[in-house]
């Protein structure tokens, strides 16, 4: 079993750091369950499933005109539940349309079950965000 600090690792590699970035669908239980709650206008605040979540994820990163070139973590907080933790961390990159530099804060609460990931709210800096890709 990993801990929510070694879980949260892997997505980080996985998702933001790969050159080549995926999921592995074994990092999150079948029952995973994604809160985004200032998601942008358009887009879901809440995703229930681990199937759905995958492909949700894997079309945005590729509609996603961003290279990461960062995942600086600036502080993680332990909970009471050992199974929880609380990641502020700040995401850097490239939009690869303008070559211009970007980067956004987010702050993520990660709950654990077994090792996998079964939920993840996200806190977005959508204007940062938008402010970034406004040339894309």
């Amino acid at each position: 079993m990993s801990t929510p600090r070694e879980a949260f690792a892997r997505l980080r590699q996985q998702w933001f750091l790969s050159d080549q970035p995926t999921l592995d669908p074994d990092l999150f239980t079948e029952d995973l369950v994604v809160e985004m709650p200032f998601a942008a206008p358009g887009h879901p605040n809440r995703i229930e499933g681990r199937a759905a979540f995958v492909a949700f994820a894997q079309a945005g990163r590729a509609a996603l005109p961003v290279r990461f070139d960062r995942c600086l973590v600036t502080a993680a907080h332990e909970t009471a539940d050992p199974d929880v933790i609380v990641v502020e961390y700040e995401l850097g990159g490239t939009v690869t349309t303008t070559g211009a530099k970007a980067s956004a804060p987010f702050i993520g609460v990660l709950h654990t079950r077994d090792g996998r990931i079964c939920g993840w709210r996200e806190y977005q800096h959508t204007v940062a965000i938008a402010a970034a890709l406004a040339g894309a």
